[in-house]
């Protein structure tokens, strides 16, 4: 094991000894094995990122259709609209969905162009994890770090999916890299470097992407070589630069006319602020509702200590959670005599950090938390796992009752692998009470003080390790062989205890909440095809590939070599978008739907904007009946879909354009399954209606 600063040393001969270590990685002086298994690594995440990823189409198709329209149109690339004449935006700020728009408008829209930059994601994710765990903890850290990181189950989930959370995750990873750096040479500008890096992160999930701050903050301030005037200095440049980096986008919105941009998804007020200070930003944190609607808590079980463990967020993350916690504590005890600007104890308080305040917050939570939010955790358990494994291993050579820390961490885990595992009891039978018998034995020949030599006590701690990735490989194994779909997937198979019944767990999920992304039982989407009926899904199959063929691919949720759609969400009737698309003329929407969920198979499907009256859950208050007769009677919208899937709660607004509709507009019976949810309003409001 490297020595990075002797204890007793002062701060220059640890920033100088901690140079060298940091330039001799740089030159590649590691040994032989080193670099392949950095590769090996990467190797392993792209297997689980990449593999089968098709399987899910369009995967959330909410974010797809606003990379869809990101691809045709710069304004709404930029705003993070909906749709390319830009009605509403996501109810995120874009960076995520800038990601995906400039890989279609590269690539074609396809399930491949939509998953690919989040598998990007995923391995550059890994890759840099393994290199930063190598600067602070050696290569054996590094290399268990990246394993971890990639084969967590919410991890494999979220890095074949398109929420937000891949690029949020790949970027807070940089912002600890260029952070550490900054610890070791004392240099602000790493340490303003990671602030921005956290900032841009802000502009994928707002606040969440603040929760490593704190941890940064202590840390720099008590870690980072020079004066403490320089080290407050270096707070201070960085808190700007976070602030600036963070706001950007939502001053630039703030400052734009109202008329000249999209409505705001989720605020109630049009504001991008409001998304910040409400629903999407402090409303996750204390179940505000979502724009105006009646979105509050839920879907990760009841709030309390022990969360993270329970039947919704276990099996995305928890497994050797326990081992990450213990390996905190001894890592920051055995520290304890090293000089302030340690990197290694430095390391372990930043990833603490960042794992107690990230896991507190996710745990306490009472609004909206999703499972699989627990992505962000997971760079800092693996990390810990990976230095924690090393130091107390050393620890174990040095005290009779050295290997007591090891294995109370490894007996802890593989006792929660078999409580998770237990919870799905056809899944992969046994592995859970042979994950804790060979965990109980890895632990009892680790901890005891006999005379084994050190050959059988490395057998033991690999045995028991590839026993405790046996349940996140179980899981990812499983997800990877699995299509999702909607708000709300989840890793893994189904489990016993979860508050949710099975809505929105396991392949093809829905996901979201009820009502919205799922038709009301009994009750047909919108849009499932009867046999026989055909479909162009504009833009997304190639040449050679028939309507029938683009519709069926769609259908059964594959991508392939044609980039025919897929998708696990809303299933589209063909005959709609195909008189949609015959009959739109020079309107800027080919139809007016209930809500996000419902508009975005429509738009994916034919290729063009998709008004989606109500945002995300049909409940924000745009447009008002005022602005919906405007759009009509201007020409740029003829067609209104009322009902159907994806109808939210909608509130007054919603009503009140729904009463007006039905009542003055002409139902159409287009030959499809939909019926008289759709309405020509063409000449409602000429006629006076």
């Amino acid at each position: 094991m490297t020595t990075l600063a002797a204890p007793g040393a002062t701060d220059a001969p640890a920033t100088r000894t901690l140079l060298a270590h940091s330039a001799a990685a740089i030159r590649g002086t590691d040994a032989a094995w080193v670099r392949p298994a950095w590769l090996g690594v990467i190797l392993l995440a792209a297997v689980f990122y990449v593999a089968n990823l098709t399987v899910s189409g369009f995967a959330n198709e909410y974010y797809s259709a606003a990379a869809l329209a990101g691809s045709q149109s710069w304004t709404a690339w930029f705003f993070g609209s909906l749709d390319a004449s830009n009605f509403i935006t996501i109810d995120k700020p874009p960076l995520a969905t800038m990601l995906m728009g400039l890989s279609v408008r590269l690539l074609g829209l396809s399930s491949w162009s939509i998953l690919l930059p989040e598998a990007l994601c995923g391995i550059a994710t890994v890759a840099v994890l393994f290199a930063i765990v190598k600067r602070s903890f050696g290569p054996v850290a590094a290399t268990v770090a990246g394993v971890v990181m990639a084969v967590t189950p919410v991890a494999v989930l979220m890095f074949r999916y398109n929420n937000p959370d891949a690029l949020l995750t790949l970027l807070l990873v940089l912002a600890a890299g260029a952070f550490l750096r900054g610890i070791v040479n004392g240099r602000i500008r790493w340490a303003v470097l990671a602030a921005v890096l956290v900032g841009l992160a802000f502009n994928t999930k707002l606040l969440q992407a603040w929760l490593v701050l704190p941890a940064f903050a202590v840390v720099w301030a008590f870690a980072a070589p020079g004066s403490v005037r320089r080290r407050f200095a270096g707070l201070a440049a960085s808190a700007v630069a976070v602030v600036v980096s963070s706001a950007w986008w939502v001053a630039a919105v703030e400052l734009i006319p109202t008329v000249a941009r999209p409505f705001i998804g989720g605020s109630t007020t049009d504001s991008a602020l409001d998304l910040v200070l409400g629903y999407d930003g402090l409303g996750r944190i204390f179940g505000m509702s979502a724009g105006g609607g009646g979105m509050g808590g839920g879907f990760s079980g009841t709030p309390g200590i022990l969360r993270l463990f329970n039947a919704e967020l276990g099996g995305q993350v928890a497994w050797l959670l326990p081992f990450a916690l213990v390996a905190l504590v001894a890592g920051v005890a055995l520290r304890g005599r090293a000089p302030r600007t340690d990197l290694r104890r430095a390391a372990y308080l930043m990833w603490g950090g960042w794992l107690l305040v990230t896991g507190l917050v996710f745990s306490f939570m009472s609004g909206t938390i999703h499972s699989y939010y627990a992505v962000a955790l997971v760079p800092a358990i693996a990390a810990l796992v990976g230095g924690g494994l090393v130091d107390m291993w050393a620890l174990r050579a040095r005290s009779r009752l050295g290997g007591v820390p090891l294995a109370a961490a490894m007996l802890a885990s593989a006792a929660t692998a078999c409580v998770l595992l237990e919870r799905s009891a056809s899944f992969v039978p046994g592995l859970g009470i042979g994950v804790l018998f060979v965990g109980m034995a890895s632990a009892v020949v680790v901890a005891l003080p006999t005379e084994a030599g050190t050959r059988l006590r490395r057998a033991a701690v690999t045995v028991g390790l590839a026993a405790l990735l046996a349940g996140p490989l179980a899981y990812s194994t499983y997800t990877v062989g699995q299509a999702y779909g909607g708000g709300d997937p989840q890793a893994g198979p189904q489990v016993a205890g979860s508050d949710r019944g099975g809505f929105g767990q396991g392949p093809g999920a829905m996901g979201g909440m009820a009502g919205v992304g799922a038709p009301p039982a009994g009750a047909p989407p919108i849009g499932v095809p009867p046999a026989g009926t055909t479909g162009t899904p504009a833009g997304a199959t190639g040449a050679g590939t028939t309507q029938a063929d683009g519709l069926a691919a769609m259908q059964a949720g594959t991508g392939g070599i044609d980039g025919a759609p897929g998708g696990t969400g809303g299933q589209v009737d063909a005959t709609l978008v195909d008189y949609l698309l015959a009959n739109r003329g020079s309107a800027a929407w080919i139809v007016a739907a209930s809500s996000a969920n419902a508009a975005a198979p429509i738009q994916l499907a034919s290729g063009a904007p998709v008004m989606a009256m109500g945002g995300f859950t049909g409940s924000d208050p745009a447009p008002t009946l005022a602005e919906l007769q405007g759009y009509i009677a201007s020409g740029q919208l003829r067609y209104v879909l009322v009902g159907g899937q994806g109808g939210g709660p909608g509130g007054t607004t919603a009503s009140e354009r729904d009463a007006w509709v039905t009542s003055a507009c002409t139902a159409v019976d287009y030959g499809g399954s939909g019926g008289s949810s759709l309405y020509d309003c063409a000449a409602a409001v000429t006629t006076g209606g």
